[in-house]
């Protein structure tokens, strides 16, 4: 198979140092490298406007990527210049939010800790829904600090497919693993 999988997801925020801070403290993230800092001349121009497609005038002022576990990575972006409108909500077209999946016996603990990072859960925990809902199963989406959704979810008994499923979910590795 040519495609291995997800390599990371892009986040735009108003402050990396604020994500982070809240993606550390809530969610165990790792800071892997920062590939433009707001010591280095701002990522902009034409070219930049081209291959990227961002608006004339924005430019980049901070770039960050960051590990969480053995997921995918997120890439942070923050812009100068740029007129930034309000994160999405579930209903709108596009990437509308991130999923971290949470060892079941530590999901109220880190549930805690995001709401301590700045998180606001937007109801209870919940059962999932089908193909999901397997005994002990938890989700809840949580306004981050700057607007996003973001879902923490367990199904520690696994999901279950329909007969015609073509493949099977993404789960990643226990820490003991």
């Amino acid at each position: 198979m040519m495609n291995r999988g997800i390599n990371h997801i892009g986040l735009t925020v108003p402050s990396i140092e604020e994500a982070t801070a809240f993606f550390k403290q809530g969610l165990d993230g790792k800071i892997a490298y920062d590939s433009q800092t707001k010591k280095d001349e701002p990522r902009g121009g034409e070219y930049v406007e081209h291959i990227l497609g961002l608006e004339k005038g924005a430019s980049i002022i901070h770039k960050r990527m960051m590990v969480f576990g053995d997921g995918p990575n997120i890439e942070m972006f923050e812009f100068q210049h740029a007129q930034q409108h309000e994160p999405q909500s579930l209903q709108d077209i596009g990437f509308t939010h991130i999923s971290f999946y949470i060892e079941s016996d530590a999901f109220e603990h880190v549930l805690e800790r995001v709401k301590q990072a700045g998180g606001e859960p937007l109801s209870e925990p919940h059962s999932n829904t089908k193909y999901e809902d397997t005994e002990n199963n938890k989700t809840v989406y949580i306004r981050a600090p700057w607007g996003s959704l973001i879902e923490l979810q367990t199904v520690p008994n696994g999901f279950y497919y329909p007969d015609d499923s073509e493949a099977k979910v993404f789960i990643p590795k226990s820490n003991d693993e």
